[in-house]
């Protein structure tokens, strides 16, 4: 590792912050789109949901790799700009790991009992109270988890850029690999970084889950420890225990 000068390391180090940034931006946009196309695929009226349809189909049917070629080659051809590197890989993520996640929120919305929906509909709530104030307060907490695993996988999915040229964390590793000729410390190292940048998103997510959780009343309280104490008949257990599933509460 002696070749790898600081010159080199500071590839790597703006290489993070790229990835980070691609995470971000592509993050904010899936999350639109997953939300968006989500509902529309819930929505009344069928052509609504088909056409919400017909883009999860799609977007879940088109490899990430070549859309992102598309994005950046044939676009321009038919619209005449050119979108830079940076931007054609954030609208490509964004736009397919939000088709994922569209799923995602379809499901968390069907699993809210029919029985909230017929109380928004006895409190006189119109379609988007009951929406808003029934059934996405009980159904985020079931997308938390889905979600952790998509933006985990969004995180990895930034590497593809390195493709079209774009400086994130592969990128730098493979200028650094062709500097040095070491290609088992500098992957070895670049393994470690997105482990520990999946690492943190999934601390954050989980801290998520707990506000998301606690908002519903499904945190799990605090139980007094079990402890043993002697009697007549021999030890008995006492102390609080967790109510078992379908127990009254």
């Amino acid at each position: 590792m002696s070749d790898l000068t600081w010159g080199l390391w500071e590839l790597l180090i703006s290489g993070v912050w790229v990835t980070v940034q691609l995470t971000v931006y592509s993050a904010a946009l899936a999350a639109a789109v997953a939300f968006g196309i989500g509902l529309a695929r819930t929505h009344r009226r069928w052509v609504v949901r088909f056409l919400s349809g017909a883009y999860f189909e799609i977007f879940r049917g088109t490899s990430a790799l070549i859309l992102m070629f598309w994005m950046f080659f044939v676009l321009p051809m038919g619209f005449g700009w050119q979108l830079v590197p940076m931007w054609a890989a954030v609208l490509t993520l964004g736009l397919t790991y939000g088709a994922y996640g569209s799923e995602v929120v379809r499901g968390a919305i069907a699993a809210v009992p029919a029985a909230q929906r017929e109380a928004g509909v006895a409190l006189s709530f119109s379609p988007g109270q009951q929406l808003r104030k029934i059934v996405l307060p009980q159904a985020w907490p079931g997308m938390v988890p889905p979600f952790n695993n998509l933006l985990i996988e969004l995180l990895k999915g930034t590497a593809l850029v390195s493709i079209l040229g774009v400086g994130d964390l592969a990128f730098g590793a493979s200028l650094v690999r062709n500097a040095t000729a070491h290609s088992a410390p500098v992957y070895t190292i670049i393994l470690v970084l997105y482990f520990v940048l999946a690492f943190v998103l999934t601390r954050g997510m989980r801290a998520v889950e707990r506000h998301a959780k606690a908002g519903v009343g499904q945190a799990p309280g605090r139980r007094s420890p079990l402890r043993l104490r002697s009697g007549p008949s021999g030890p008995a257990v006492t102390g609080t225990a967790a109510p078992a599933e379908g127990d009254a509460r």
